[in-house]
């Protein structure tokens, strides 16, 4: 019989590389926004332990992954469900992007947890990799863990290298956390249903702001709007 870490980790790596489907409720896509608002506000709200704002005011994209789950019995594995918030061509926080994170790990490890997520795009480079299909951390774009606190900056060579700044949250700390091999994709299902629109494309979603949308769009970009720009 196996281990019930296997299970789980075998099928959150199903859930992530199945072909999305458009007939999910907007309700689920509703909470997801709502998830990742609280999670950035909450971060934000703890100067020593903050994303600088200096890099949100900087960034081109943000990646706002609630509750991604880290699974292993031997065979470890991520998975979790998010959003991307990109800047369009007007310099204007876009609409929710959704997307999936997950990846694989091999190594001695057993149990689970629960890992709120944030990665900071400094370059478009690795945010049209993401729109244009499937991107890996660190194979796509160069990932580091970034730096924390409201004075601070990118100020090791590697940060100052990398294309993507990453964070996690854990059992209440927050710091930069590495994630290469993490592989992101869009989940078309998700915008479809939180949009009401099938065969929207990820440029859509970013450029158009005609584009009907729940109000926590809305909500989520005033939250990133007012923490980038303190």
């Amino acid at each position: 019989m196996l281990p019930k870490t296997l299970i789980l980790f075998l099928a959150v790596w199903s859930a992530g590389t199945a072909v999305p489907c458009g007939t999910i409720a907007g309700t689920e896509e509703i909470s997801r926004v709502q998830s990742a608002a609280a999670v950035l506000s909450e971060i934000m709200e703890i100067p020593e332990d903050c994303v600088p704002p200096s890099l949100l005011n900087n960034s081109r994209a943000v990646a706002i992954i609630p509750g991604m789950l880290k699974a292993g019995f031997v065979i470890g594995g991520r998975y979790g469900e998010g959003v991307l918030m990109v800047r369009n061509s007007r310099g204007r926080w876009g609409n929710p992007l959704f997307v999936r994170i997950y990846g694989g790990s091999v190594g001695w490890q057993v149990g689970a947890q629960a890992t709120d997520v944030i990665l900071v795009f400094k370059t478009m480079r690795g945010v049209d990799a993401v729109t244009s299909g499937k991107f890996t951390l660190g194979l796509d774009a160069s990932v580091a863990a970034g730096p924390v606190g409201r004075h601070a900056e990118a100020g090791t060579d590697v940060q100052l290298r990398a294309e993507i700044l990453s964070y996690s949250r854990s059992r209440g700390l927050f710091a930069g956390v590495a994630l290469e091999g993490a592989a992101i994709q869009i989940d078309y299902g998700a915008n479809a249903a939180f949009y009401a629109l099938a065969g929207l494309l990820p440029a859509q979603i970013i450029e158009s702001e005609d584009l009907e949308a729940p109000s926590v769009a809305w909500d989520l970009r005033q939250v990133l709007t007012r923490y980038a720009d303190s």
